[in-house]
């Protein structure tokens, strides 16, 4: 409860912050590349060496597709029922299968699991989120945008050189070989600027814009990020008698808000706008609620 309060404080700063004149507009945009290119590294470089290499690690890597392949699905059918304009189906089809499972992701699982869930949230995130954002995402932007608004080899060149990217493959490459005792140090308390400086900056950008036409996408969309995508992960991995930290983190990283930069992307790529920002705003201020209410489930469902 004391790492939920905290992030809560951060959140409430950042929102106090954008409203001084002292901070530029762009301060949450620098804080977001401070943890992209600094602190979310060296979390990964020091957490990656000590994932032990098992069969239920596999969970954690699976799910992200199985909400992809549940997302679109449903997303279709929606879209089909209620008629929804093209520009409006892109924009759900990119932020409802793609959550914030590192920025926010990495707070919230410490929070609620500690230390010894970051390890199967990197898997989620690296195995999982990373791979579908390059690929699907890619084709995603590419049908649903402005002609030319996205490349494929651009994306995979850019997901090569991510920073995160080349952490995960020199951790995975530091594996047998333990960290000299300073370097670890050091690590850990970078890592740890990794809490404050993502959730201030996500208190900066939380905009409220609720125009009355994406009401009804946006309700959608939210339900399935939210709620029923988790929820049928958790009911899939019980009845298959899947249970334990990596599921529950796994449950927990699928009910994460849209991803930040996916919302972004559709805004580029010219789809709708305001609703790609409204299940990004919307979506994380929620989630300060339907994340505990689905953390509290996977204890309530041996």
């Amino acid at each position: 409860m004391e790492n939920f309060v905290l992030i809560g404080v951060f959140v409430l700063l950042g929102m106090l912050f954008r409203r001084l004149e002292a901070f530029p507009k762009d301060s949450a945009q620098t804080l977001n590349m401070f943890a992209l290119y600094v602190s979310l590294p060296a979390l990964i470089l020091l957490k990656v060496p000590q994932i032990a290499l098992s069969g239920e690690i596999v969970t954690a890597a699976v799910v992200p597709w199985g909400m992809l392949l549940l997302s679109v699905a449903a997303v279709f059918a929606a879209a089909r029922f209620w008629r929804w304009d093209r520009a409006t189906v892109g924009v759900l089809l990119l932020v409802v299968p793609l959550g914030n499972t590192s920025f926010l992701g990495v707070p919230m699982i410490q929070a609620f699991f500690g230390a010894a869930g970051l390890p199967y949230l990197i898997i989620y995130d690296q195995l999982g989120t990373m791979i579908i954002m390059v690929t699907y995402g890619s084709f995603v932007l590419a049908l649903y945008g402005k002609e030319g608004s996205v490349k494929l080899s651009a994306m995979v060149r850019k997901m090569l050189f991510f920073p995160p990217s080349i952490a995960l493959m020199a951790g995975i490459a530091a594996r047998g070989w333990p960290y000299p005792e300073r370097l670890a140090q050091v690590l850990h308390n970078v890592s740890l600027t990794l809490v404050p400086v993502v959730m201030t900056a996500i208190g900066m950008q939380m905009r409220l814009r609720l125009p009355r036409r994406v009401m009804g996408p946006l309700s959608f969309g939210l339900a399935m990020k939210l709620l029923l995508a988790p929820l049928s992960a958790l009911a899939v991995c019980r009845l298959a008698g899947l249970t334990g930290m990596v599921v529950d983190v796994s449950v927990l990283e699928a009910a994460m808000p849209p991803m930040v930069t996916a919302g972004a992307l559709a805004v580029v790529a010219g789809m709708e706008a305001d609703l790609a920002v409204a299940m990004i705003g919307i979506g994380i201020i929620l989630s300060f609620g339907t994340l505990p209410a689905i953390y509290w489930l996977t204890r309530l469902i041996p």
